[in-house]
């Protein structure tokens, strides 16, 4: 963990923004922005989420501990914290709908930059969870008291893990104006939905999932439209599926607990067609755990250095899957040529993120 920054004025922060600060200054470095060279700093944006934000900073006022200065701390300002770092003067905007929350900040950065409101958006997720937090999720019945396996048989929860993933998003036209080096990937895809069915649990049909993937799907050019000529007849075309050929591989949400795997994969199996064997999954939290709010960004960040190095990594081995939902999760090294990549993050209430990544040569 990077030594902690304080906000302006002095107050303290807490480790999710720690990571966060540390995160957002190797990608900005990557991305050669840093000092924000010859980048109007009114026109860069941070879109950066939590689903706990810097609670343990509170848990260790309330708890009598050591909570460093005396003074009164935000609990979400882990986008602040990152602004205030990077000198951005644009919108500053931290989400925090759970679990799926930096998907949704990966997908609002996009917007931010479509609309014309920003020029380059720093966004991603940071989560570093309290012991009540976990005391929550504990009571809920919802960790696996040995490890994450998504998909197996033997599956009994998820396992928590902490971290940031932050990214730095621009249009095309502004990072060839950059001169830019390395473009890992393009956000060619989004889209959202919510269940509105219980506080925790996925409603089990998964209407809203599924419409959350076609939507980012159909805008990457992945999934014709139904209502157009020759969509599920022309070339390379699956009936009420994917194109074969053009979605390579999905990082799935795949929490690990018993509903969530079992939705997601009839889900993928109906957004696929006869296409959804054929196309390997990457279980990122049986190798990293459960990160919250951060879950969207590091899966999309795998999903960008997937098409960038054209190689889908071995799955970490779960044993032997669930027939409920028996997902593809090759233990070796995959070639990975076709165009697209799927994300895919949900969360508590019911909130549903799609996005989709196109190779940056496509």
């Amino acid at each position: 963990m990077p030594a902690g920054p304080e906000e302006p004025g002095g107050l303290p922060l807490g480790r999710a923004s720690r990571l966060a600060v540390g995160a957002a200054r190797e990608a900005v470095a990557d991305a050669g922005l840093t000092g924000l060279a010859g980048v109007d700093p009114r026109r860069v944006a941070v879109a950066v989420s939590s689903g706990m934000g810097d609670s343990d900073l509170h848990e260790r006022r309330r708890a009598g501990g050591p909570a460093g200065p005396d003074r009164w701390a935000p609990v979400f300002p882990v986008a602040s914290a990152v602004g205030a770092w990077l000198g951005a003067q644009g919108a500053n905007t931290c989400l925090s709908n759970a679990c799926a929350a930096s998907g949704y900040a990966l997908s609002l950065a996009a917007d931010l930059i479509r609309s014309g409101e920003a020029d380059v958006v720093v966004a991603g997720g940071s989560e570093a969870y309290s012991r009540v937090g976990l005391a929550c999720f504990n009571r809920l019945g919802a960790i696996d008291p040995e490890r994450c396996r998504p998909f197996a048989a033997d599956r009994r929860g998820t396992v928590f893990g902490e971290g940031a993933a932050v990214l730095v998003l621009e249009s095309a036209e502004h990072a060839r104006r950059r001169g830019v080096k390395t473009v890992y990937a393009r956000l060619a895809g989004t889209g959202w939905s919510c269940d509105a069915h219980h506080a925790t649990a996925p409603e089990p049909g998964g209407a809203q999932i599924e419409r959350a993937m076609r939507e980012a799907l159909r805008e990457a050019g992945a999934l014709p439209d139904p209502g157009t000529a020759g969509a599920a007849t022309g070339p390379g075309a699956v009936p009420g599926g994917a194109e074969a050929g053009r979605l390579g591989f999905v990082v799935p949400h795949g929490t690990g607990t018993e509903l969530n795997d079992v939705v997601e994969v009839r889900t993928l199996a109906a957004v696929l067609g006869a296409a959804a064997p054929l196309t390997p999954l990457y279980s990122l939290k049986a190798l990293l755990g459960h990160t919250g709010g951060a879950a969207g960004a590091f899966a999309a960040l795998a999903a960008a250095l997937v098409l960038h190095h054209g190689t889908l990594p071995p799955n970490v081995p779960v044993g032997a899957l669930d027939p409920e939902c028996e997902a593809p999760l090759p233990t070796a090294p995959t070639p990975v040529t076709a165009p697209y990549g799927l994300v895919n993050a949900y969360a508590f209430g019911g909130n549903n993120v799609s996005l989709v990544l196109q190779g940056a040569a496509a």
